[in-house]
């Protein structure tokens, strides 16, 4: 006989793993971040290293749902609590894997000095971490007000994304020889953007947990 006790208990556990992953998520980006400002490859190859963890996480999540799913027969809200967590745990692998390209940048740049101190770039990194921590924080309140922040945190880092871009296109036009390197920090840049994109794409995932419709934050 299914109890509510039995669905609450998975409902959390499902909780749980999703925070682990966000927290996760959010030190890879800060890790590969620092292993770019330093240039410290050994430090990027770790973040890469570990990115199966995340991996796994995601999976276990999958086999959650879909126990609670077919044992539980979840109606209404609570399905949709189901439902928004597999979309959240997929948004959130996929921040994993931009952060390892962080990181993977890091590795091509080893040996070389960077062309200008990195000031923005993690700025900008650091904005995207608190959007991935704000937008399972909505999730777990319920917060449809956080999760529509994530809208306006995205614009600012829309705009920190095309004040990189900018200026890393003046340092090319001034010195040719510079352009390899340019282009792979503006990779990064782009790499930290699609991230809030899809921690906004959480905000719309915790819009449709509560209210049933999803919208568009992006």
């Amino acid at each position: 006989m299914v109890t509510r006790r039995e669905l609450d208990e998975g409902l959390k556990h499902l909780q749980d793993m999703l925070c682990r992953m966000g927290d996760l998520v959010g030190v890879q980006l800060k890790d590969a971040m620092a292993s770019l400002v330093g240039l410290n490859a050994e430090e990027a190859r770790r973040v890469v290293a570990e990115d199966p963890a995340l991996n796994r996480i995601e999976e276990q999540i999958s086999e959650e749902a879909a126990r609670l799913i077919a044992t539980q027969q979840p109606v209404a809200k609570d399905l949709r609590k189901i439902l928004a967590g597999v979309k959240i745990a997929s948004d959130l692998e996929r921040m994993g894997d931009l952060a390892v390209d962080v990181a993977k940048a890091t590795i091509r740049l080893e040996g070389q000095a960077l062309v200008k101190p990195l000031v923005d770039l993690p700025r900008m990194a650091e904005l995207v971490r608190t959007m991935i921590a704000d937008s399972i924080r909505a999730y777990v309140e319920e917060n449809v007000d956080l999760a529509h922040k994530m809208a306006k945190d995205d614009d600012q880092v829309d705009g920190l994304f095309g004040v990189i871009f900018m200026d890393l296109a003046a340092i090319m036009a001034a010195d040719p020889q510079t352009v390899s390197q340019s282009m792979l920090l503006s990779f990064v840049a782009r790499y930290i953007e699609r991230i809030a994109d899809h921690a906004t794409n959480i905000g719309e995932s915790v819009v449709y947990l509560v209210t049933g419709k999803r919208p568009d934050l992006n």
